[in-house]
């Protein structure tokens, strides 16, 4: 493991256990912290015991969202080893959504030692429990003080990390969702493939309006003909159309999900027909009203697969699945899991072991 300068906390905080753990409540004891200078690059990489960053009213990612995250995993397996899930792959996407904000990239090499530094040093923190594990958070902010509206010339790169608990404390649950063709995420030439701070504000307004409407999530359509699936609040999304798995293709409106990347490769494993192709929200509700739409899922990090139970759109609502998790959604979210926690075999070498540091 790369061994950055570390400045060990004095004021260690109590641990929460693994039964109370929330998601992005509580944080562990250390960070990780670069600085970007123009002519000067990436620099200073160290681990800095966890605490508020100082900013200048007028910095830049503070007027203008000059900013991109992203977001993983660290996960304890029953035979005590800490493994990351996909870390190359979180890492070399990081480097794609700073592109597209015009932040200068950060190798992927650093930003996987990051994570494992950052991870070696708060070991302790990761839960022990199965369905708990450490989410870490690699955000990059733009750290100019100016109010004209260019990218920044200097940026800092921070990793923090939050025990979590179950994302379903009583099981895997289908959720409602709500199309809206009044409310926009994303359009072709904008940010919707990248991690960026903005996608998540851009998204609230219709997130509240589902809620009022008695929905989960918001299912999102396209931006110029609104009647193209995009996402599904903060997802991927899938469904099964009678044999056929249907996924919006990655066209420059939508993120390039891990995990979305980790199911597909297992459905054509398993020798199913999957279709990377667009599908319109009139096609899935024909398709529902048919019978022929059996089951639909979401795809991310938090949750890893989220069943959806019912979909509204236009004041017409079809049930998927009866309103359960379909066979082939569970299957999924089984096998994804059992890979993480190292209970089943990790046949695309998805996990990485975090090297721990040993106590003097």
């Amino acid at each position: 493991m790369t061994q950055f300068p570390t400045t060990l906390t004095r004021s260690p905080k109590p641990r929460q256990p693994d039964s109370a753990l929330a998601f992005g409540k509580s944080f562990t004891d250390h960070m990780f912290l670069m600085d970007y200078t123009e002519g000067k690059g990436w620099h200073d990489p160290r681990i800095v015991p966890y605490g508020p960053l100082s900013m200048d009213p007028a910095t830049t990612v503070l007027h203008y969202a000059q900013a991109v995250f992203d977001g993983l995993k660290a996960y304890r397996g029953a035979d005590g080893t800490i493994r990351l899930f996909r870390a190359q792959r979180h890492a070399e996407r990081l480097g794609k959504s700073c592109a597209g904000l015009c932040i200068p990239p950060i190798p992927a090499e650093l930003v996987l030692q990051s994570f494992e530094a950052i991870v070696g040093v708060d070991h302790d923190w990761v839960p022990r429990t199965e369905g708990t594990s450490l989410y870490i958070r690699p955000t990059v902010i733009a750290t100019d003080v100016m109010l004209g509206v260019h990218p920044s010339h200097s940026y800092t790169y921070f990793v923090i990390c939050s025990p979590v608990g179950a994302y379903y404390k009583e099981g895997v649950k289908p959720v409602r969702i709500l199309a809206t063709d009044t409310h926009v995420r994303a359009v072709q030439g904008g940010l919707g493939e990248s991690k960026a701070a903005a996608n998540y504000a851009a998204s609230l307004s219709a997130q509240q309006e589902a809620e009022r409407q008695g929905f989960t999530q918001v299912l999102w359509l396209d931006g110029v003909e609104r009647r193209w699936i995009d996402e599904v609040g903060t997802m991927n999304i899938m469904m099964k159309i009678g044999d056929e798995i249907v996924t919006p293709p990655l066209a420059g409106t939508i993120l390039d999900g891990v995990t979305r990347n980790s199911i597909l490769t297992l459905l054509r494993d398993w020798g199913h027909t999957v279709s990377e192709r667009p599908v319109s929200i009139q096609e899935v509700m024909q398709a529902g009203r048919e019978g022929r739409l059996t089951e639909m899922w979401g795809t991310g990090t938090a949750a890893v697969v989220s069943p959806v139970g019912e979909l509204g759109y236009k004041g017409d609502r079809i049930s998927i699945g009866n309103g359960q998790t379909g066979e082939l959604t569970q299957k999924l979210y089984d096998s994804i899991i059992g890979i993480q926690y190292g209970r089943l075999p990790d046949a695309h070498g998805w996990m990485s072991p975090v090297k721990v540091p040993v106590e003097a």
